[in-house]
């Protein structure tokens, strides 16, 4: 006989709504009722009836995701049947779970999430929907979803959150926008009311609501008109002059091609402007940026916020001592400090093959050094010149940028049958010697 020790028993995850044990599948039900020990938030223990579910109760304590290995090895060889809301792996504790455990220790029995009941009630397509959360999250977020015309719904943090969200609309140019707030969506409490948040004055109410709203802007505002590619009005940031314009910027982002999931180093971070577009391509990129003045540190701080990515990590220090420690980059931008020892070597180092590093420079010394690593790895090495119109005299002339310097390169895959970086350098020397 085989003395293999026995699987573990999968971990039941049911979803609850507002409208509580009532609203369960006869499946979930059977899930909990059937579990030695139940899991959840105080709330969603005091839903489940305590004649029906006799398993231990066990609520999830603060910080919730360091706890989750630790009380899975705690009842481990038990029933566990975890509570949460609506849907489990939408903002939900089944992606923990699921990191923890695998999809195959699981049993998951979802619920309607908050999102489909709002879309619901309000006759709103969901796939047209844009969804922010702001649980355990800044409410600066959803400046990142604010467009013309756009359906945002934003999974609330408590009681608060709609006046934090009407006075975030008003700071950011959207003031005419229509808001509703749906709460205790599902139960016989299921309530709604609403207003323009330019003149939102309704008191906090149930902790458990969805906020809807329907963005209209401020013709008059004086926040400049946003867009959804990179290359935003250089007035949409505070800076000192240390700014990557406008139009060398979108070249810039073109160039470090970010893709979702993707992590930017941000090197000479100035005002920010590069890591926050590249957070604004899409939701789930990532970016630091490293800047050794603090007062600028604080100002990219503040852009981030300001223009819906609060996520961005910044460090103050000088690179490349600043740079240890910092999680691998898929990318990295250098835009200034480029004649600082070390620095294009660490950088490089960083990079594992595939990843991209773009530079931009404006002086003679750094240019040589891109000239020399153009030399010796490849890529792309451009001129970026731009002109804008400008008054010369009574007539119109153009007024010339002070133009930028960028090498592109992608670190290749390593082969094989590939020399070592310093013959490939011996053979450039040897080429040299006979032109």
């Amino acid at each position: 006989m085989s003395s293999a020790p026995p699987l573990p028993l999968p971990v039941s995850v049911v979803g609850l709504g507002a409208d509580g044990w009532a609203g369960l599948t006869a499946a979930a039900r059977s899930a909990l009722t059937g579990a030695e020990v139940l899991i959840g938030g105080p709330r969603q223990l005091d839903l489940l009836p305590a004649g029906d579910c006799a398993g231990e109760r066990v609520a999830w304590p603060s910080p919730l995701r360091p706890a989750v290995p630790k009380l899975m090895a705690e009842h481990s060889g038990r029933r566990i049947a975890v509570l949460a809301s609506g849907d489990p792996m939408f903002y939900g504790i089944g992606r923990a779970l699921a990191e923890e455990l695998g999809p195959d220790g699981l049993r998951i029995h979802p619920h309607p999430s908050s999102v489909s009941y709002a879309c619901a009630r309000l006759g709103w397509p969901v796939e047209d929907t844009e969804v922010v959360t702001v649980v355990g999250r800044p409410v600066a977020r959803l400046a990142a979803a604010l467009y013309e015309g756009r359906r945002v719904l934003v999974l609330s943090a408590g009681a608060v959150t709609p006046n934090e969200i009407a006075a975030l609309l008003r700071e950011r140019g959207f003031g005419p926008s229509r808001m509703r707030v749906l709460e205790q969506l599902g139960s016989e409490r299921e309530d709604t009311y609403g207003g323009l948040a330019e003149s939102w004055e309704h008191p906090p109410g149930d902790p458990l609501n969805v906020v809807a709203v329907e963005c209209r802007r401020d013709r008059d505002s004086a926040v400049p008109r946003l867009g959804a590619t990179p290359g935003l009005p250089d007035t949409a940031y505070e800076h000192d002059g240390q700014l990557t314009k406008r139009h060398v910027r979108a070249a810039t982002l073109c160039a470090l091609a970010p893709a979702p999931g993707e992590l930017l180093w941000d090197i000479g971070g100035g005002s920010g402007s590069i890591g926050i577009e590249w957070m604004r391509t899409h939701p789930s990129c990532r970016a630091v940026a490293v800047e050794r003045v603090p007062e600028r540190a604080a100002r990219i701080t503040r852009n981030a916020a300001a223009l819906g990515v609060p996520g961005l990590r910044v460090v103050t220090g000088a690179a490349p001592a600043a740079l240890a420690g910092l999680p691998a980059p898929d990318a990295v931008f250098i835009g200034g400090g480029l004649t600082a020892a070390g620095l294009l070597d660490a950088a490089w180092a960083a990079l594992a093959p595939g990843g991209r590093l773009v530079v931009n420079t404006v002086t003679l010394e750094s240019e040589a050094v891109l000239t020399e690593r153009y030399r010796r790895h490849g890529g792309d090495l451009v001129k970026l010149a731009v002109a804008h119109a400008a008054a010369v005299g009574g007539f119109t002339g153009w007024r010339q940028a002070m133009p930028v310097t960028q090498w592109t390169v992608t670190k290749p895959w390593p082969r094989p049958d590939a020399p070592p970086a310093q013959d490939r350098n011996e053979e450039y020397e040897e080429e040299d010697q006979t032109t």
